[in-house]
């Protein structure tokens, strides 16, 4: 359908006086940088003024239509370069007919020639005006993006004598083309405005409302969730989506009200009230690869018009862009911070940052709400990011790319405003990702030092959804003092909980370097888990998260040197070994009906699917990254799963006819990588000698395209549509069952008493067996649960009575099985193979 239009943008000169005055107000106000920031950084971006909100859109001004806009520019670079206020111009870029987004295709390997899709825009150049640092102007006439429409593109461009330079907006909602194309103007009223979980926040804080909250200077706090798991979006669904998700929970939803039976894998997503939504935000680009916004012509001078008059450039003008859909393959941590506020577009089918909304309004409208908590990354940026923001954001290199300034007062305030603005999405609750990564350098010990002020800003931004204001539940990842050598030693797990009473921290048994497929993990991690059973209260506890499950499958089963060796009692063969050590009903059954804390899963571990680290952005380090993954066939693919014709497409296309094909050069060219110092010229002439199909005259370029091909394939082959049909009906069923009774009672995330009448322990010597056991009891003392689980180990026999032995206060009579592991008959005396798990209840 045709956009066209019947008016131009044109600069509102009275509007924009309104701007530059405010911008003065606010300075004159604060005698300090950081707080004139944090104030003046709300109004940066592109924001579309409704009418009522002190704009007059005239007849245009209806959802959608054209009405006015602000823009807002933090732009200190200009002036160090000295360039003057009249070469700089806001470029608006309207669509002259509507954009199908979700017919245009998705390049593999970022190749845009099979799917780029032409559109033409309507270009107009208009005059900015500068206040300090600051670049401002409000336009009238403008389309804004909404649910339905693309809305006008925009970026900051000035003159220089090298030709026309771009600046893009850090703080925008919408960047349908990725974060390295204009930014789109939306309409985030109307976004607000249509969400269909109004009425949850609505309530907040109120009697009537549909999740628990605390109040916390003056606002709601969201509690925290009973049980909670972590999804991947790009690959929870076929269709690798927010709205794909959406409907997901939608469908479940649906099921659950009329009482229909949910499948097996309908099961693994469900008996939760939290979920951990993986990184959403829009990501670093492959430079290797095709731009997703490609700029081809237009009628004139592609790089003329200047600044512009108040009237706007010629309204004939127009350019042709090539486009594609991002399809970007990433966990979602590597990002450029630019843009941060929106939505990564490589995870929406409709380009539209309302899916995400959808799916957090899904999850709210359950009859039982999920909350949905964020994963922000704002502990580094990719080395890209410097390609779109200005120099001051950044104090130098870092272990993941770009170290941000955090001391910086603008900067700081920015990346407040981002988490912000990303929150303000509907999220729950905030899990701060990498916490000890937040420092800057103190140049008076000469080191890097944590900034936990800023993550008490951090803690302090606030919420406003559907009206209501509120604050949300906090979780740190925090390791400190990663990556000092003795960290896993000497991290606490509890810096920021003891900095913030309310928050909650990743546990010691649910960071990253957890393998619990190796044997006596349950044995040596006990003073770890002693620390879960004595203050966890305020950690989320699980064995089961996209970092642990990645560090398994780089574990080379075939070397016990400086490991302990895998655990023969968990399976037949590799795969089947990590499954069982990631989801089991013994550690399951531990952190869901004994441990304090909240319980994670993580929708892989719980569907039994392969999970592995995937990334195709990243041009110079994507040989060594797969490289490190080349133990990936040993743990996660099975014989029949690579002959299948569902998998491993573009390997195959590649020559490798069988797993121990791909197998052999996989663990060649991890031993290349090492033997030459990732040098890809000296690896591909290793690599040349021996036999296998890539040929023997093999190219650095070609061992890149393989690195593309295993990444692709691997992404494709975690896809999750590919596991429901294998999914078990007992075991999910069970599995269930055991978050189910974590809902039925709240009261184990607190502490275990063991002053007081409750037990933990394990019993020693061990005998072959690692045996957990522990004694709870209800705050009202209508209840006492009896714990027993074979975490690993040969079979034992358990009963009140033998637990007795162990826990001497313990009654020993009228106990009745509450749950046990599949295979484990209800009884006061039950045998407990590896890994399962017994809890008897009684009434005092």
């Amino acid at each position: 359908m045709s956009e066209g239009r019947d008016t131009t943008p044109s600069v509102d000169a009275d509007a924009t006086a309104d701007l530059l005055a405010w911008h003065d107000r606010v300075v004159a106000a604060h005698d300090d940088e950081f707080e004139a920031a944090k104030e003046l950084v709300t109004r940066l971006g592109a924001h579309y003024v409704r009418e009522g909100d002190d704009g007059d859109h005239g007849d245009d001004g209806d959802e959608g239509g054209a009405g006015r806009a602000e823009f807002g520019f933090w732009t200190p670079e200009l002036l160090d370069e000295g360039v003057p206020e009249e070469a700089v111009a806001l470029e608006l870029l309207t669509p002259v007919d509507g954009i199908d987004y979700e017919a245009l295709g998705a390049g593999d390997a970022g190749d845009a020639d099979e799917s780029g899709a032409e559109i033409e825009v309507h270009r107009d150049r208009l005059p900015v005006e500068r206040n300090g640092a600051y670049h401002w102007v409000a336009v009238s006439d403008v389309r804004a993006g909404t649910r339905d429409r693309f809305g006008a593109f925009y970026r900051l461009v000035y003159e220089t004598d090298d030709g026309l330079e771009t600046v893009a907006d850090p703080l925008a909602y919408s960047v349908p083309f990725g974060a390295f194309a204009p930014a789109e103007l939306y309409d985030w009223d109307s976004l607000d405005e249509s969400r269909a979980d109004r009425e949850y926040f609505e309530r907040l804080g109120t009697e009537e409302e549909r999740v628990a909250t605390t109040e916390d200077d003056g606002l709601p706090r969201v509690d925290p969730a009973n049980a909670m798991v972590e999804i991947h979006p790009g690959t929870a669904t076929a269709d690798g989506t927010l709205g794909g998700l959406a409907r997901q929970y939608e469908t479940v939803g649906e099921k659950l009200r009329s009482g229909e039976e949910l499948t097996p894998a309908e099961r693994n997503f469900v008996g939760y009230d939290g979920i951990q939504l993986m990184p959403v935000e829009p990501l670093t680009e492959n430079r290797e690869f095709a731009d997703y916004w490609r700029e081809q012509s237009a009628d004139g001078d592609a790089n003329g018009g200047g600044a512009g008059d108040g009237d706007g450039s010629p309204e004939d003008e127009t350019l042709t862009v090539e486009v594609d859909r991002p399809d970007m393959i990433n966990w979602g941590y590597d990002i450029v911070v630019s843009a941060y506020s929106a939505t990564n577009p490589g995870v929406l089918e409709t380009g539209r940052p309302d899916e995400l909304v959808d799916f957090i309004a899904a999850c709210h409208n359950l009859s039982e709400p999920i909350k949905v908590v964020f994963d922000v990354a704002l502990g580094h940026a990719d080395n890209r990011g410097a390609e779109l923001l200005n120099d001051y954001f950044f104090e130098g290199p870092g272990m993941y790319g770009k170290h941000l300034h955090y001391k910086h007062p603008v900067v700081r305030a920015i990346l407040l405003e981002l988490q912000r603005r990303r929150m303000d999405y509907g999220a729950d609750g905030i899990r701060v990702d990498g916490a000890q990564d937040f420092t800057y350098y103190d140049p008076g010990p000469d080191e890097n030092v944590h900034d936990d002020e800023f993550l008490a800003e951090m803690d302090e931004v606030t919420q406003e959804v559907a009206g209501t204001e509120y604050r949300p539940w906090m979780v740190y990842e925090d390791g400190r003092p990663w990556p000092r050598e003795d960290w896993e030693l000497a991290s606490s797990y509890r810096a920021l909980i003891e900095q913030h009473p309310h928050a909650f921290q990743w546990s010691p048994i649910t960071f990253a370097h957890n393998t619990p497929a190796l044997l006596t993990f349950w044995a040596t991690k006990w003073w770890r888990v002693k620390e879960v059973c004595e203050f966890g209260s305020q950690w989320l506890t699980g064995v089961a998260n996209h970092d642990t499950i990645r560090r398994g499958t780089q574990i080379d089963p075939t070397v016990e040197f400086n490991q302990s060796p895998v655990n023969p009692y968990l399976g037949e063969d590799y795969p089947e070994t990590l499954d069982n050590a990631y989801n089991n009903p013994a550690s399951s059954m531990f952190f869901y009906c004994f441990s304090p804390g909240v319980p994670m899963d993580f929708i892989h571990a719980n569907m039994r699917a392969p999970w592995g680290f995937i990334r195709d952005t990243d041009s110079v380090w994507n040989v060594k990254v797969v490289s490190d993954e080349s133990k990936f066939l040993y743990w996660q693919v099975r014989e029949e799963q690579f002959e299948s014709d569902d998998h491993f497409h573009r390997v195959k296309d590649l020559g490798f006819g069988s797993k121990d094909e791909l197998l052999k050069f996989m663990n060649a060219l991890s031993a290349a990588v090492k033997s030459t110092d990732y040098d890809l010229d000296v690896m591909a002439g290793m690599l040349s000698a021996m036999d296998q199909p890539l040929g023997d005259d093999l190219s650095a370029e070609d061992l890149e395209q393989y690195a593309y091909a295993w990444m692709q394939d691997i992404h494709d082959f975690a896809n999750l549509a590919h596991w429901h049909d294998s999914q078990d009906d007992e075991r999910t069923a069970f599995d269930l069952s055991v978050r189910e009774f974590r809902h039925e009672r709240p009261w184990l995330r607190a502490d275990v008493d063991f002053e007081g009448d409750e037990y933990y322990g394990y019993r020693h010597p061990t005998e072959g067996t690692v045996l957990y056991y522990g004694f709870r009891v209800s705050p009202d003392g209508d209840e006492q649960l009896l714990f027993a689980a074979n975490m690993e180990g040969v079979p034992v026999t358990v009963s009140p009575q033998v637990l007795q032995e162990e826990m001497p206060d313990v009654p020993t009579d009228g106990w009745e099985v509450a749950l046990a592991a599949p295979g484990v008959s209800a009884g006061e005396e039950v045998e407990l193979a590896n890994a399962q798990a017994v809890v008897w209840r009684r009434e005092p």
